[in-house]
């Protein structure tokens, strides 16, 4: 494909999606399978609601415009004006939100490589159909994407998983150009001068996909005097949240530990704030941190960087931070790890 061919690929994905999306292709046959894998999901996932899973879909719609599109491809422009280069490159997909893969695989597609993919047990059926919906606007691709449950004949990895998965990874996979991804947290900081409203916005990013992403926040850094009172009023709508059974189970589970072991913490009834240092907390837990100054806030950040995803701030204040609301937003360039995941494809 050339890079007319690839960018006219990415805006008919987005337009059906959009269409999807605002209930215009419910009789097209692609629109209804989407709509039964979309209502079907929680069956084998039960953290894929029809919620989360719309979400998702519009997500890729909304990033997939053209002129984010314009932005992305002319970062790399004349390497992806070269022929294509038809390596093949496996992708290992974590599953832990819906379509979690479906960068990795658009960034395979539109480097000119092959895409062989390993999709997870949780995610099995929607990245796929992506596939196969992109397949129907470029039948090109049809001998370039595959899914497989083994890598074979492959010349490059992308792998995403846990700390304890990615040693796996690479000591299988070591000996091919790759990118292995580990665990990573999103983080919030509260300076104290948030609206009610912005802390609801804060609240998406907390609360979306059931806080299983890896750009979900999961600690704040508050000033050393922070009251959470309007915290706690601010995200009171999503109280709901509560009433998911695998959520709740987990709530009651860790509210139980904390009890049993006498560890102090604060709780409205569906999250549990724990003083912590670690980035990582549980599903219904958040970890938080007061800070005395912003010199030693930046100092602790600059300390974790290689463990954040990204961070969050009150109208990205703070550098190289996202404004609440946005962390499950992210642009095509906003690579997880940090690693550059079109450049990595495009030097094979």
């Amino acid at each position: 494909m050339n890079l007319q061919q690839k960018k006219t690929l990415l805006l008919k994905t987005s337009g059906f999606l959009i269409e999807f999306i605002n209930g215009r292709l419910y009789g097209d046959a692609y629109s209804i399978r989407l709509l039964d894998l979309i209502e079907k999901a929680p069956l084998k996932n039960p953290f894929f609601t029809i919620n989360e899973v719309t979400r998702a879909v519009q997500s890729i719609a909304h990033a997939l415009n053209e002129k984010d599109i314009d932005e992305w491809f002319g970062n790399y422009k004349e390497d992806l004006e070269k022929p294509d280069s038809r390596k093949k490159v496996g992708v290992i997909m974590a599953g832990n939100i819906p379509f979690v893969g479906w960068h990795d695989m658009v960034s395979v597609i539109v480097s000119g490589n092959d895409f062989i993919g390993k999709p997870s047990s949780d995610d099995a059926d929607l990245t796929p159909f992506l596939a196969d919906l992109m397949i129907e606007f470029e039948p090109s691709l049809k001998d370039r994407i595959q899914f497989t449950e083994r890598l074979n004949g492959i010349d490059a990895v992308i792998a995403t998983g846990s700390n304890n998965s990615a040693r796996y990874f690479d000591y299988y996979f070591g000996k091919y150009p790759h990118i292995i991804r580990k665990n990573r947290n999103a983080v919030a900081i509260i300076n104290g001068f948030e609206t009610a409203d912005d802390l609801k916005e804060l609240g998406n990013d907390i609360f979306r996909y059931f806080s299983l992403g890896c750009r979900n926040v999961s600690k704040l850094y508050v000033p050393k005097d922070y009251d959470f009172n309007l915290f706690f009023e601010s995200i009171e709508g999503f109280n709901p949240i509560i009433n998911h059974h695998k959520y709740a189970n987990n709530y009651d589970y860790n509210r139980t530990i904390l009890l049993m072991k006498q560890v102090p913490f604060l709780d409205n009834g569906f999250l549990i704030l724990k003083e912590d240092t670690s980035l990582h907390s549980p599903i219904s837990v958040l970890n938080y941190e007061r800070y005395e100054n912003m010199d030693s806030l930046k100092e602790i950040i600059q300390q974790e960087k290689e463990s954040i995803q990204c961070i969050a701030s009150l109208n990205a204040y703070f550098p190289e931070s996202l404004n609440f609301g946005t962390t499950q937003q992210p642009k095509l360039w906003d690579y997880a790890d940090g690693v550059d995941t079109l450049k990595f494809l495009l030097e094979l």
